[in-house]
């Protein structure tokens, strides 16, 4: 099934304010993650933005561009007004790639996507990653991910999951090989239906402790796929040290 890309862009930022157009080897940052995207299979890439400036910067380069609200809390509710502005229907596939990921592997758009296409049951599909580093199992920036023996996740969190009573780690600090976590990595696919539904319900609990915002689709019992990445997920940018050392990939 053809699906679209929908790249949230926000130029204010805690650590890097104007992040989406910070010059990487001489282009932007927005740029990078267009073109990336747009060597997946989707049939459209959509930059959805609520800044002037994102605005003319894409619109230059030649993408499409939404304009969005500038109230959002999330980059879910950000898509879920794209796909109504566009009037997409109920069972088009939209994949969230996000803005400050200018090393996205086009091959994990697509498979995110293709994930979703084949599991119907699933209304929202993304990607995982083992965890070998006993820092980052105990990391809270680290999102953690449990799914069950048919690819479903059963949980998302900031803790240290599944956690082994009998120890985490060998005496090289690395993970024990009985444990087999996995980091969770942010692109998601979704069925335009459940973007819907999204928005329309409360902030979950867990949600609200854990500042996850998939949990809300596992509180309301809608299916999330994952599987583990097909390539490496390179991390995004954050800080001007992130984009420093990408600079330095990419000059």
């Amino acid at each position: 099934m053809p699906f679209i890309v929908i790249i949230p862009a926000r130029y204010e930022s805690t650590r890097l304010p104007g992040k989406p157009l910070k010059d990487i080897a001489g282009t932007s940052m927005i740029h990078r993650v267009w073109q990336q995207a747009s060597k997946s299979g989707a049939s459209r890439v959509i930059i959805a933005t609520d800044d002037e400036r994102i605005k003319q910067a894409a619109s230059d380069f030649g993408a499409e561009v939404c304009m969005t609200r500038d109230d959002h809390v999330s980059g879910t509710d950000r898509l879920q007004e794209v796909a109504n502005i566009l009037a997409l229907k109920g069972d088009q596939l939209v994949v969230n790639v996000q803005g400050d990921e200018p090393l996205i592997p086009p091959a994990v758009i697509d498979q995110v996507a293709n994930n979703l296409a084949s599991n119907p049951s699933a209304g929202v599909s993304t990607l995982s990653e083992p965890i070998t580093d006993i820092m980052a199992f105990r990391d809270p920036n680290v999102v953690k991910v449990v799914a069950n023996n048919q690819g479903m996740a059963n949980y998302f969190s900031r803790a240290s999951i599944p956690w082994p009573r009998d120890g985490a780690q060998d005496d090289s600090n690395n993970m024990a090989s009985a444990v087999s976590p996995r980091r969770h990595i942010g692109i998601y696919a979704y069925r335009v239906s459940q973007l819907n539904a999204f928005v329309a319900w409360p902030v979950a609990p867990t949600e609200r402790s854990e500042s996850l915002e998939q949990l809300r689709f596992l509180w309301n019992d809608v299916a999330i796929h994952v599987e583990d990445a097909i390539e490496q997920v390179p991390g995004g940018i954050d800080t001007e040290q992130d984009l420093e050392a990408t600079a330095l990939l990419l000059s």
